[in-house]
């Protein structure tokens, strides 16, 4: 039995994530109270309806309620029950946009609270759920057809008892993404970018694979990011590991950076049935 808690912060997308469980056959509950999740587990296994379930636990919640949470979860542990905890957020600013966008009312706001008063208190509330978390996703830039389609590789993808596997590109002058597990930083190494028949291309084009093909220290990087990986993910996987994100940056995220992640996923999907690879500065 299969069950995910969907949480994070107002606007970050939980409804849509929850809606998409619930189009591929997942059972979902919106808005359920945290202290009633040992009650609704033993409820699952008394009435199997269901394999698949999910709950939607959130700042409608009271704090104390919240602050509860690892408790309860450790409540509902059971051998035949696999529980995965979905966690959604996004930049502040981003969140205060949208909801200045759409004129909905954030839940914790009022006569007293206001809108960015009222975010910075729902973290400070999710922090329990937050820490608990077996995979984050940060929708800061991701449109509403990419979140539904990350949701579907990473959670209606994964299988019972494996991990899903994300290598994911990134530029360093748009920051480090806020939902991985590891990054590795290859700046030190050719650019492509200073070849003007190159620069407009990415790590996917052939011409740019050839010339980084043609250094020895990008040999040596993949080689050294390969060997770490191939040695501690069976470690991860071992501790019953859901979710494993692999970011790999360059300056720009257009060609060092997406042909090493390339490679990668090219490695090691033959070993992790659930791989996906994403290009943050590409896949927009």
């Amino acid at each position: 039995m299969r069950l995910v808690v969907i949480s994070g912060r107002s606007g970050s997308g939980k409804s849509t994530a929850l809606h998409v469980l619930e189009d591929v056959g997942f059972t979902c509950i919106d808005n359920l109270p945290a202290s009633l999740l040992p009650a609704l587990v033993q409820q699952l296994h008394v009435h199997p309806a269901s394999q698949k379930f999910a709950v939607s636990i959130d700042a409608r919640n009271t704090w104390q309620e919240l602050q509860r949470f690892p408790e309860l979860l450790n409540q509902i542990k059971q051998p035949e029950l696999s529980v995965e905890i979905l966690f959604l957020d996004a930049r502040s600013n981003v969140l205060i946009q949208r909801f200045s966008e759409t004129r909905r009312r954030h839940p914790l706001s009022g006569q007293a609270t206001d809108l960015s008063a009222a975010i910075a208190l729902e973290r400070r509330y999710l922090e329990p759920i937050a820490n608990a978390a077996d995979l984050t996703i940060d929708t800061t830039s991701l449109t509403l057809h990419e979140l539904r389609d990350m949701i579907k590789q990473r959670v209606v993808g994964r299988d019972h008892g494996s991990m899903a596997l994300q290598f994911q590109s990134f530029g360093f002058k748009r920051g480090i993404p806020a939902d991985v597990d590891v990054v590795f930083d290859v700046r030190c190494l050719p650019n492509p970018y200073w070849k003007p028949h190159l620069r407009t291309l990415t790590g996917r084009d052939q011409a740019v694979i050839e010339f980084l093909e043609g250094h020895e220290d990008v040999e040596a990087m993949y080689s050294d990011i390969a060997n770490y990986l191939a040695r501690w993910l069976p470690k991860f996987v071992a501790t019953n590991r859901s979710y494993f994100t692999v970011a790999i940056g360059c300056t720009g995220g257009q060609h060092r950076s997406v042909y090493l992640c390339e490679r990668l996923y090219n490695s090691f999907r033959e070993h992790y049935g659930n791989t996906q690879r994403r290009h943050r500065e590409l896949d927009k």
